[in-house]
């Protein structure tokens, strides 16, 4: 069901707003929520319609839970009918490993992004789908953004801007002024969800094919589809044809069974993948989520990063809203590179490792023969930060139980 507008455009320029979030994916709309939630006013805006589908990996590791359930929204995903994860199976040139993983659950970003909205409408910000912004002046206590929806424009005013668009959203490229940095090997994305599937890709297991020019994750999301989700260099399709014969490729080579329908279908893209603003934040903008930098994720941590980064910048949102300093923003980026940095340094390490056939075959072949070496680097991705931690777990549900006790978590 389509979630409409909570009020007209010419309502949303009738008053100044405590925070207006451009953009409600994940980052967006927890961010929106959480200042609501604290009693300010927020306007969410987004130029798509929702529920929309969304290229991703469709997983939430631990951390991504553990955010969720920081802000009273753990039973969400079950909810929703997510898929518990427990395992990863790694293949390359038909060796593969198996790792066990800590928890985590595979969604769909259209049930994930359409609930969390749902949630935001409900905690007080007002929202307004297919509406275009464009970031204006800055006031003495304010920000000036100009909307565009169905043919006509207005200007808003907010005292804080949260610019929550993603890679692909043209908001957040134009207020950095150019200074998006993207990395020169970096990858582009691609997905689709396939109804069925071989039922060799069992639920609960992340399964990654490792080949020649890029990578292919599959998980089981809910109601039993399989999503199909592609990274590989820009190239490749020249010589593939289409996304379908690259994946199919990718498959055999690695010794996975091949998914019908691949080929020929029609796959939705990203830009490049790896990249980063210098500056996340300007006079009265605070840049969040997959606008502020991302890194080819693999088992979740794209999700995780996303809300860690919406919560960490909301306590700046708040001071912004009684007065702004310019020592805000500097703050806020210091901030952000300490929660989102290590772990993307972790996943930049990762990614270059993908990268090299002959790597990937050591790798693979001691990964075989002991799991538990994949554990330092599963740990690090999915260690739940003490800004996240449950205060108890007598009356927790069992996965934010098991999100707690992380720390004496063992792989295969």
């Amino acid at each position: 069901m389509t979630i409409g507008p909570t009020l007209s455009l010419a309502d949303a320029s009738a008053r100044t707003w405590d925070a207006v979030a451009v953009g409600a994916g994940p980052a967006g709309a927890i961010a929106a929520r959480e200042l609501a939630r604290r009693g300010r006013s927020v306007l969410l805006v987004d130029r798509a319609s929702f529920p929309r589908n969304k290229v991703c990996g469709a997983c939430l590791n631990v951390r991504a839970l553990a955010a969720l359930a920081a802000v009273d929204l753990g039973e969400l995903v079950e909810r929703l009918g997510a898929v518990p994860l427990v395992g990863l199976h790694l293949a390359a040139e038909k060796t593969s490993a198996r790792i066990r993983l800590p928890g985590g659950a595979a969604l769909t970003r259209a049930a994930l992004d359409a609930a969390l909205i749902e949630a935001a409408i409900q905690a007080g910000v007002e929202f307004l789908p297919r509406a275009d912004a464009r970031l204006g002046d800055c006031m003495p206590q304010e920000r000036l953004l100009t909307l565009s929806r169905d043919g006509k424009s207005t200007t808003i005013a907010g005292r804080i801007i949260f610019a929550a668009d993603g890679l692909a959203g043209g908001f957040s490229r134009r207020q950095a002024s150019g200074q998006a940095v993207v990395a020169s090997n970096s990858y582009i994305g691609t997905a689709m969800l396939v109804d069925t599937g071989p039922s060799f890709y069992t639920p609960g297991t992340i399964f990654m094919a490792c080949g020649t020019g890029g990578y292919i994750g599959l998980v089981r999301v809910e109601e039993g589809r399989l999503n199909v989700a592609a990274a590989f260099g820009p190239g490749i399709l020249q010589c593939a044809g289409d996304a379908g014969s690259f994946v199919s490729q990718i498959l055999e080579e690695a010794g996975f069974p091949s998914v019908p329908g691949l080929i020929g279908s029609a796959w939705r893209g990203t830009p490049f993948l790896t990249r980063r603003l210098k500056k996340p934040a300007l006079e009265r903008v605070l840049v969040i989520g997959d606008a502020a930098g991302y890194v080819e994720p693999f088992t979740g941590e794209g999700i995780a990063s996303a809300f860690e980064s919406a919560l960490g910048a909301v306590p700046f949102a708040i001071q912004a809203t009684s007065a702004w300093s310019p020592a805000l923003a500097r703050e806020w980026i210091r901030r952000y590179r300490q929660l989102i940095g290590c772990r993307q340094w972790t996943c930049r390490v990762a990614r270059q490792a993908l990268r090299h056939r002959g790597i990937v075959r050591h790798i693979l072949a001691a990964l075989s023969r002991a799991p538990a070496l994949a554990a330092p680097v599963i740990y690090a991705l999915n260690r739940i930060p003490a800004c996240l931690t449950p205060r108890g777990t007598s009356g927790a549900s069992p996965a934010e139980r098991r999100s707690a006790r992380i720390g004496s978590w063992q792989p295969w």
